[in-house]
């Protein structure tokens, strides 16, 4: 399809702009988007679309901004079905079994690498996901690190220095706290934008969480963190001390927490597939929502606690689980996200923004989480160019 072209047949667009339509999504009917290039150029009622455009008749499907999934964990080798076989007959899950990865993460090769990633960003991309971040931690020695982050490159600017994901075997905490710090930032940190550390029982504690942040910062690299997913800790409160863009899985939150998340610019960041997958409680998405935070949701997909690529799931586990509306669920795997990656380009169907869109063989947004498990993603745009799906191969 040459550029410009437009989308038109549009049963329901959420542009989560409310200053284009309904609500907090920004519902429109009987609407038209004109793409341009790999941004979208105009957004607006179907009859004032310039009839000199080729269209694409969308045939009453509903078009919602790309998932934008802000946390995942694609750089890996290595199986763990067996931890998760194990956990479902009653093991609990312990930030130890990383450990399990990085052994085979080490042995692989590059290419092996590289072929699992982009299996898995091609999976994200086929399940309507148009931006993701990634993080290393599979790697945690400074070559193996700097590896995962220059693959990780290859697919995303969204990537994450995690060395600080556990200690390794072979080194006591305060040595690699420090490698961390130094040489292994200092070999990564070009090919990272954010740095991240899991701040929890069986990983850092909070003072070591804000050395590494602290180093990431110096170097230019974001804050983020991983909090308060095993118990509750210090994890949130050093994110809002920081101005992380996102404190991630707050699964265990008190009212301090929440009031803190609340009042600041930290998102909370939300892994369901996480608590589905390790049979924990979910997080208080609702005590969230009511206290004003920002709530994003995202898949955590990892080989241990999370091996899924799905945001659609995480829209209807979020619903069901979590108890918020398909409403709250879409705008935070949507909107939600982009501000836990600080964008403002993408999770948006506005002019000026990237032109990332999918169709859903559904009228509404609301059969994402009304009809579990089915796949209703029908076509996807990144950057105005059309994607295969499963269902157009």
């Amino acid at each position: 399809m040459p550029d410009p072209h437009g989308l038109t047949g549009i049963g329901s667009l959420i542009t989560n702009d409310p200053n284009l339509g309904d609500g907090p999504l920004g519902i429109m009917r009987d609407a038209a988007i004109l793409i341009d290039g790999d941004r979208i150029a105009w957004v607006g009622p179907a009859g004032e679309l310039d009839s000199s455009v080729p269209v694409v008749d969308l045939e009453s499907r509903a078009v919602i901004p790309g998932f934008v999934d802000s946390h995942a964990h694609l750089v890996f080798a290595g199986d763990r079905s067996a931890e998760f076989a194990a956990r479902m007959t009653g093991e609990s899950y312990a930030a130890g079994g990383i450990r399990t990865t990085v052994m085979a993460t080490r042995a692989a090769s590059d290419d092996a690498l590289r072929v699992r990633t982009r299996d898995l960003a091609d999976e994200l991309a086929r399940s309507g996901v148009t931006t993701f971040e990634t993080k290393s931690g599979y790697g945690l020695t400074v070559e193996d690190e700097a590896r995962s982050l220059r693959i990780a490159r290859e697919f995303t600017d969204e990537t994450t220095f995690l060395g600080a994901h556990v200690v390794p075997e072979g080194i006591d905490a305060d040595s690699y706290v420090e490698l961390v710090c130094g040489a292994m930032l200092e070999a990564c940190a070009d090919n990272a934008r954010w740095i991240d550390v899991f701040c929890d029982r069986g990983a850092f504690d909070v003072d070591q969480a804000r050395q590494i942040l602290s180093a990431g910062m110096a170097r230019g690299l974001l804050p983020r963190i991983h909090a308060n997913q095993l118990q509750h800790g210090g994890g949130v409160q050093l994110a809002v001390e920081l101005d992380a863009a996102s404190a991630d899985h707050c699964t265990h939150l008190d009212d301090a927490d929440i009031e803190a998340l609340a009042g600041s610019k930290t998102v909370a960041t939300l892994l369901p597939g996480a608590e589905f997958s390790t049979r924990a409680a979910y997080p208080a998405a609702r005590r969230l929502l009511d206290a004003g935070a920002t709530v994003a949701l995202a898949t955590d997909c990892n080989p241990g606690s999370s091996y899924t690529t799905s945001m659609p799931l995480m829209v209807a586990l979020a619903v069901r689980e979590m108890r918020m509306s398909p409403d709250e669920a879409l705008w935070s795997a949507t909107a939600g996200g982009a501000r836990a990656l600080r964008r403002t380009d993408v999770g948006v169907i506005t002019s000026g923004a990237r032109a990332d869109l999918v169709s859903l063989d559904a009228p509404d947004h609301v059969h994402l989480a009304y009809r579990p498990g089915v796949d209703l993603i029908d076509r996807v745009w990144v950057s105005g160019h059309l994607r295969p799906t499963r269902k157009q191969r």
